[in-house]
């Protein structure tokens, strides 16, 4: 039946549209932190659909919101009031840390990252972009644009003129050496020696933890010493927390807080978790930067009901069971365990993260090189033993990325660790 289903893939959909293993997985469905495919194999999934699937597979309380809201309608778009879309709005405002925030929701974080970098050139008129090395932001032509990931940037035309900025990957480049004071304080030099060179830009864009780049990160408090230096000239900060939003990262809600020191982002983008799901992506930023556009703007599928209804269900459960904190506990004991195991596997260079948002990188044993084809090899044992896990990494890197809904139990973080153990082995 897979196969079937992988020529029919193949011969109507893009050859760069990736599929995991050689032999590709049509997942049938899910409940709570585990999926099964169409043989019947039940697999514990530590990758939730690209970190989509924040809270559980087949939650209630969203299946339940979903039901019922699409029982009295799907979608109305923009043009009309809609309840829904008011209150999630409220709570996503509350919750941002921006003050006298507006809310503006889209179906993807690349449409969210659009439209911020639409904002920030608008109310700056500049079109030069601050963007960090290794970064992902979407596929669309803007956001590909200010991608420093080679992996996934198939072209060099662009609307943008991006500038690459130092200090996303803590372990790797001309700064690795540094203790964190003194990393902060090169990306911050070289920050200012860059502004020195080009017109004022609109924007910084940063992922504060980052994502599809291998769950990279500078020292806390990096992004908060380039406030300073933006603040100064009036610069905006865009915090992408499409990955690290929603408490993902255990210590703290939104990623941007390991860098609050001088204060909050000016726009922040979110995506994926908040559906649990469901396609919603949005932007939250100053009435004064959101309202300065001067021409028509709609989404005729940002904010339909049935979307936002399942944001509530989600948000709420989120909050009540408070996933933030077992995500800082289970994720905790997770990364020690994973640690554990890697001091005895000679391919492993480092694992790193925050609550359960997990990399660990492989290396050829000795060197820095990249090791795709371990990373291989682990992504097809993990799986033949029961565990689905995502892939990553940037610039010759080859990062297992781990990130389990956040209702993860200590049982499962052990089943799961135990998995990756074996199949770490395995190389």
């Amino acid at each position: 039946m897979n196969r079937d289903l992988f020529a029919r893939h193949r011969a109507v959909l893009p050859d760069w549209l990736a599929l995991y293993y050689e032999d590709p997985l049509e997942i049938t469905h899910g409940e709570g932190r585990h999926v099964w495919d169409t043989a019947g194999n039940k697999y514990l999934d530590f990758f939730g659909g690209i970190l989509t699937t924040m809270t559980a597979h087949a939650l209630p309380e969203v299946t339940k919101a979903v039901a019922e809201q699409a029982g009295r309608i799907v979608h109305s778009s923009t043009l009309y009031l809609n309840r829904p879309m008011v209150e999630l709005a409220e709570r996503v405002a509350q919750l941002s840390g921006i003050p006298d925030a507006r809310v503006f929701f889209t179906t993807s974080g690349t449409e969210a990252n659009d439209t911020a970098l639409l904002l920030a050139t608008a109310h700056r008129r500049s079109n030069t972009i601050l963007a960090m090395r290794n970064s992902y932001h979407g596929r669309s032509f803007s956001s590909v644009a200010i991608t420093g990931n080679r992996g996934w940037s198939p072209t060099s035309l662009s609307p943008l003129q991006t500038l690459y900025v130092h200090g996303g990957v803590r372990t790797r480049g001309p700064y690795a050496h540094l203790d964190d004071r003194d990393f902060i304080d090169a990306c911050v030099a070289d920050l200012e020696d860059l502004l020195g060179h080009t017109r004022a830009p609109a924007a910084l864009i940063a992922e504060p933890v980052q994502g599809v780049g291998g769950f990279t990160s500078p020292p806390d408090g990096l992004y908060a010493a380039f406030r300073e230096v933006l603040h100064e000239r009036g610069i905006l900060w865009i915090a992408d927390e499409v990955q690290t939003g929603w408490g993902r990262t255990g210590e703290h809600f939104w990623g941007w807080q390991a860098h609050g020191r001088s204060g909050p982002p000016d726009i922040v983008t979110f995506a994926k978790g908040i559906g649990n799901g469901m396609s919603i992506g949005g932007v939250v930023a100053r009435a004064e930067i959101m309202n300065c556009l001067d021409a028509n703007s709609i989404s005729t599928f940002g904010g339909t009901q049935v979307t936002m209804a399942a944001g509530l269900a989600n948000l709420n459960h989120l909050l009540e069971h408070d996933l933030q904190g077992n995500a800082r506990r289970v994720g905790g004991l997770l990364i020690e365990r994973l640690r554990a195991v890697a001091a005895q596997v000679p391919h492993v260079r480092e694992v790193r993260g925050r609550g359960l948002m997990i990399g660990v990188e492989l290396t050829r044993p000795g060197t820095d090189e990249a090791a795709p084809e371990a990373a291989s090899t682990v992504l097809e044992e993990a799986r033949a033993g029961g565990l689905l896990v995502g892939k990553g990494g940037g610039h010759s890197t080859s990062v297992l990325r781990i990130a389990p809904p956040m209702s993860l139990t200590v049982a499962e973080a052990e089943e799961g660790a135990a998995i990756l153990e074996r199949a770490l082995r395995s190389i």
